[in-house]
């Protein structure tokens, strides 16, 4: 009979190449059975996404069956839930990650928000500029830190396109026509359309430099555009920047509410507070009679922020105009009296005390 002892033995040779750990190590290995040479477990990923999933699966299968008397391997696989993604965060962290960044002592950011959705294509980043907008025509100092490292678009939206200049002691952020400071990824790439093909360790070290590394200075608000799910950057983010807040966005299908509670889920999990909902494209205003017409079906918003016990912020309409002004670089130009309140309603319920990384940097 196949001792447990001897099965991890084996599976301690499969080494995930990404985390460059063996997955008995990093706990992956679960639920282990061996019975009448039929050996089953579960393997636990980082994420259902990862591209290295099918070369583990067949690594691991391979090693098992080179044992004697295994005649099956039956592999279930799961997504890790974000615990365990932060007990393994915790093992693969090398040691330079837990020291000051060396711009650290020359910011003071009084408030730190990230703005989250749960699936792409909300108009989250979109909405991260405009808050910027906002608070900059407050008079605000304000810094957008754009941490969806492979999907960066907060360059475009502000008509930037130079690289950002580099000081004595780390990287200054581009700043736009009215003053907004921003780094993004896109800024230090040799084309815009540049693809970043990098795994999760490199775009969370990406993130965390951008936090640590860049001197942003004196800022009143640092918008953080996070990318959309549950993901290693936004892991990152909640783990090891103090954040005052996340403002969650969503849109009026079931589906969106349903994928931002899994993010709302996570926050939680990690002890950071949620400042509010936004649903986002909402309605569409008829040009010629003013009719509201909600062309992605009626609105899901109280039924996702309810059970969450959090309040709806806003409902924003889907505009052209504003589609318009982010293709051609010309954002600060946009204006809404609706994101105007929504900003107000955000600078009062953001929570003056920061999260407490796991991770400071």
């Amino acid at each position: 009979m196949l001792a447990e002892r001897e099965i991890l033995n084996a599976l301690s040779r499969v080494v995930d190449p990404e985390l460059r750990r063996n997955v008995v190590e990093l706990g992956m290995i679960q639920d282990l059975r061996a019975e009448d040479g039929v050996v089953s477990f579960t393997l636990a990923l980082t994420t259902l996404a990862c591209p290295l999933r099918e070369g583990i699966v067949a690594e691991a299968r391979k090693a098992v069956l080179a044992l004697d008397g295994v005649r099956d391997v039956q592999i279930s696989i799961r997504e890790m839930t974000p615990e365990e993604k932060a007990r393994i965060w915790a093992q693969v962290q090398p040691p330079r990650q837990q020291e000051p960044g060396v711009a650290a002592h020359l910011n003071h950011i009084d408030r730190v928000l990230a703005v989250m959705s749960g699936k792409g294509g909300v108009g989250k980043s979109s909405l991260a500029a405009l808050l910027a907008v906002s608070l900059r025509r407050r008079g605000k100092r304000v810094g957008v830190l754009d941490a969806d490292i492979t999907g960066p678009s907060i360059p475009r939206m502000f008509g930037l396109h130079e690289p950002p200049p580099v000081g004595p002691v780390g990287i200054l952020p581009a700043e736009t026509a009215t003053g907004i400071r921003v780094m993004s990824i896109n800024l230090l790439l040799p084309e815009e359309d540049e693809a970043v093909i990098w795994r999760g360790p490199l775009i969370s070290g990406a993130i965390q430099q951008f936090w640590g590394d860049v001197v942003w200075g004196d800022l009143d608000v640092l918008v953080v555009d996070l990318p959309p799910g549950t993901s290693d950057a936004a892991l990152t983010v909640m783990q090891s920047i103090p954040l005052n807040g996340i403002l969650l966005v969503t849109s009026p299908q079931d589906l969106a509410g349903m994928v931002v509670r899994k993010a709302a889920r996570m926050a939680e999990h990690l002890s950071v507070p949620i400042v509010g909902l936004v649903e986002n494209m909402a309605y569409v205003t008829c040009p010629k009679c003013g009719e509201r017409i909600e062309v992605f079906g009626p609105s899901q918003a109280q039924q996702t922020a309810i059970p969450l016990g959090i309040p709806v912020l806003a409902r924003l309409p889907l505009d052209p105009e504003l589609a318009r002004l982010c293709d051609s670089g010309r954002v600060e130009q946009y204006a809404s009296g609706d994101v105007d309140a929504l900003t107000e309603k955000v600078l009062q319920r953001l929570p003056t005390t920061k999260s407490v990384p796991l991770f400071p940097r």
